[in-house]
C-alpha cells in the first residue's frame, strides 16, 4: 500500500514537473532531457514518500509486566516493531484497568499511529473500543478477547490471539494420552482440582471448561474436588495446591492449571507433599514457558500447551500494518487465531 501510494504521488509529481519544464523555458527542452528530469524527479519523490510513511509511533499496553507469558510476548513485540523501524513505547498497567485507561488516553494525546492493547479486564472492552474509535486510532487487541459484538463497533480493530477452548481441549487430551487416562487409583473416575486464572478472563473460563469437557466427551467420568482462583500467579498456585493436597490427599489424581506459572507453583506443593508427577498424580499447564518445558523434559510435569507468544506477536504486527495500510475488518471477521500445540515428553525437545 505504501509503495503504491509512493508511486502514485511520484508519478503525479513527475508529470507536473514535465509540464512546468516545457512552459518555463523560452527554448523547448528535448524530449530526452525532459524524460530524464521527470524520471529523476519521480525517483526522488518516491524515495521521499516511502521514507515519510515508514515506521511511526506505536503504543503498547500490557496488563502487567510481571506476568511471565506476557513478558515473553511484549519482548517479542518490541523486537519485531523496533526491527521494522517503529518508535515503540510499552507501558505496564499494573493489573489496574483505570490506570490502563489513562495510558491509552495518553498515547492518543501523544498522537500514536497505532495501538496494541492487552486489556487488564475483558469486561472493559466496550470502553477501550469506544475510546480508540473516537480517536480513529487503528488498534490490535491481544491475549484477552472481547466478544464479536463488542468488536463490531469499530472496523479498524482486530483481535489477535489463540482459541482458548483449543488449549483447554489439549490439556484434557494430555490426560487422556496417559496409560490410565487420568484414573490413577482405578475407581472409574478422574478426581481433579482446577487452579483457575482470573475467572473474569475468557481464556480462564474456556480452559477451565474445555479441559474437563475433553475427558467427558471421551466417556470419562470426572469428579471436581476443588476449583479456586489463582490469578495466574505462581505463589497462589503453590498455596492452593498445598491446601488441597492437605485436604484431599491421595484423592487428587489430576491438577489442571490454567497457566504454567501456577503449574510450577503447584509442582512445588506436590513435591513438598512427597507426591510424584506421572506416577501418583498428573499435572498440566498452558503457555510452554521455559521453566515448564524443563519440567516436562525432566518428567515433573505431564505436559503443557504452547501458547506461541512470538507467533502471536508476529501476527499482531502484521495486522497492525494492514490497518495502517487502510485495511478494515468486517463484523464477525475481527479475530485472528494462532494455533496452540501440545508439548509432551516426546516432543518437548523440539521447543527447547
Amino acid at each position: 500500500m505504501k509503495k503504491l501510494l509512493a508511486l502514485a504521488v511520484a508519478g503525479t509529481m513527475a508529470v507536473s514537473l514535465a509540464a512546468c519544464g516545457s512552459s518555463a523555458s523560452s527554448a523547448p527542452a528535448s524530449s530526452e532531457a525532459t524524460s530524464e528530469a521527470a524520471t529523476s524527479a519521480a525517483e526522488s519523490a518516491a524515495e521521499s514518500v516511502v521514507e515519510t510513511t515508514q515506521g511511526g509511533k506505536v503504543g503498547v499496553c500490557i496488563y502487567k509486566f510481571d506476568d511471565a507469558f506476557m513478558t515473553t510476548y511484549r519482548n517479542a513485540l518490541q523486537e519485531i516493531l523496533e526491527g521494522k523501524g517503529y518508535e515503540v513505547t510499552i507501558v505496564d498497567g499494573n493489573n489496574d484497568q483505570a490506570k490502563q485507561n489513562e495510558q491509552i488516553n495518553t498515547f492518543i494525546t501523544q498522537g500514536v499511529d497505532a495501538l496494541i492493547i492487552n486489556p487488564v479486564m475483558t469486561s472493559a472492552a466496550d470502553q477501550i473500543i469506544s475510546t480508540v474509535k473516537d480517536a480513529d486510532v487503528p488498534t490490535v487487541l491481544i491475549n484477552r478477547e472481547p466478544t464479536a459484538d463488542q468488536m463490531s463497533a469499530y472496523d479498524k480493530l482486530v483481535y489477535v490471539g489463540c482459541d482458548a477452548a483449543q488449549s483447554g481441549t489439549f490439556q484434557g487430551e494430555l490426560i487422556l494420552d496417559t496409560e490410565n487416562k487420568g484414573d490413577i487409583n482405578g475407581d472409574g473416575k478422574v478426581s481433579y482440582i482446577m487452579i483457575q486464572g482470573d475467572p473474569e478472563n475468557i481464556d480462564a473460563q474456556l480452559r477451565t471448561e474445555y479441559s474437563v469437557k475433553a475427558l467427558t466427551d471421551a466417556g470419562v467420568e470426572v469428579e471436581q474436588l476443588d476449583l479456586q482462583r489463582g490469578d495466574w500467579d505462581r505463589n497462589k498456585g503453590q498455596e492452593i495446591c498445598q491446601n488441597d493436597l492437605a485436604k484431599y490427599g491421595d484423592q487428587i489424581e489430576v491438577v489442571f492449571c490454567n497457566n504454567d506459572d501456577m503449574a510450577i507453583g503447584a509442582l512445588q506443593a506436590i513435591q513438598a507433599a512427597n507426591r510424584t508427577v506421572n506416577k501418583d498424580i498428573y499435572l498440566v499447564g498452558v503457555d510452554a514457558l521455559d521453566a515448564a518445558k524443563n519440567e516436562v523434559a525432566n518428567g515433573n510435569m505431564t505436559g503443557t500447551v504452547l501458547n506461541d507468544a512470538k507467533g502471536q506477536a508476529t501476527q499482531a504486527v502484521e495486522c497492525m500494518e494492514e490497518l495502517l495500510g487502510g485495511k478494515t475488518y468486517a463484523a464477525g471477521e475481527q479475530s485472528v487465531y494462532v494455533d496452540y500445540v501440545k508439548v509432551t515428553p516426546d516432543n518437548v525437545k523440539d521447543f527447547q
